[in-house]
């Protein structure tokens, strides 16, 4: 089976094709103008794959960069459409973990959730093991202090000692092959630890009889 694999979810963005004897990543750094389908096809072109044999694709759902995930989404669901390939998507996380599966002892995965938050969960062995939970930067400082190594892709810029990690397209394709669940391309979304809140409008006020009535 060929996979083309797209992991977009950092500002280290990169596409990988895999078969049997083969695997070949392609690397952009930044969020701006990502050039997904030249990526794709120097990462096809490399592997001596066309577009034709590629008989499945891995997503990288976040959490990290809702805008990064949902063009990589939207480009695996175009590709689907098109031509019946089968989709997975897999947590970036999860894919974080395979890098740091060389890591000695436990280590604090940490992606940026925005509003002072950070999405995390404890990987050992290249898998996750406990739930994806949100984390304030001081409550990472706690767990960096109390010995528990630190990772990710912004984590380091912020606290002194951390690693830099990115989820990688090549590791996406290990964790599909281990996890191989295909779902209807229709209902991949990215994975986002809020809830969406809702305030409810006050009733209406009654001011009494306005000034410019007669």
């Amino acid at each position: 089976m060929i996979w083309l694999a797209l992991e977009f979810s950092s500002d280290r963005r990169s596409v990988a094709v895999a078969s049997a004897s083969t695997l070949v990543e392609t690397i952009h750094q930044g969020t701006v103008q990502t050039p997904i389908f030249k990526l794709i096809g120097d990462a096809l072109d490399r592997a001596g794959v066309s577009r034709a044999q590629v008989d499945a694709i891995a997503v990288g759902l976040g959490p990290g960069s809702y805008t990064g995930v949902r063009l990589a989404l939207a480009v695996a669901q175009g590709w689907s459409l098109a031509t019946d390939v089968r989709v997975t998507g897999l947590s970036s996380l999860e894919c974080l973990a395979v890098s740091a599966a060389n890591s000695t002892g436990p280590m604090l995965l940490a992606v940026d959730a925005q509003r002072g938050e950070f999405a995390t969960a404890l990987a050992e062995g290249g898998r996750l093991i406990e739930q994806i939970q949100l984390r304030t930067l001081e409550q990472i400082r706690q767990r960096y202090a109390a010995g528990t190594r630190v990772g990710g892709p912004e984590i380091a810029r912020q606290l002194t000692g951390a690693f830099e990690l990115f989820p990688s397209a090549s590791d996406l394709v290990p964790l599909a092959k281990r996890h191989p669940v295909f779902v209807p391309v229709e209902q991949l979304a990215p994975i986002y630890l809020r809830e969406a809140k809702f305030v409810k409008a006050p009733p209406p006020r009654d001011l009494g009889p306005s000034v410019m009535d007669p």
